[in-house]
């Protein structure tokens, strides 16, 4: 005579489940922390741009005795942004809303949300190098 037990090794439908449950718990978790990162790490492009900016507004005025107010005139170049057809690769614009014989303030500021807050990255640079975010995406 046959003995008819099977070796059943599978999973069940439940354990199937919790085990599906147990991955979205922990996806809600993560998510939230994992895009402030991603934002930060965007952050990262508008200070070294605004970095460079600088070192150039600083050249041109040891030249001109003054800052400039055009990114052109200091030799800058604006990266193509995403939003520009065709598409850039560039997250941030630069703009000198400050600039004179003795105060310089550049500006970098999203074109993206990246947490899709409503708000848009601005960080800013001065005539000393003191970075500062002023709004945060």
């Amino acid at each position: 005579m046959k003995n008819n037990k099977r070796n059943n090794n599978a999973l069940t439908l439940i354990e199937l489940l919790i085990v599906v449950v147990i991955i979205g718990i922990l996806t809600a978790l993560a998510l939230p922390r994992f895009l402030s990162m991603q934002a930060k790490v965007k952050g990262s492009e508008a200070r070294g741009m605004l970095k460079a900016a600088l070192v150039l507004e600083k050249a041109y005025y040891s030249h001109h005795g003054r800052y400039s107010a055009s990114l052109d005139s200091i030799g800058f170049v604006q990266t193509p942004l995403i939003t520009d057809l065709p598409a850039g690769n560039a997250r941030f614009r630069l703009t000198v809303p400050v600039a004179g014989a003795t105060e310089l303030q550049i500006m970098a500021t999203s074109v993206v949300d990246f947490d899709g807050d409503g708000r848009y990255s601005t960080w800013m640079i001065d005539q000393s190098g003191h970075l500062e975010e002023l709004v945060t995406d």
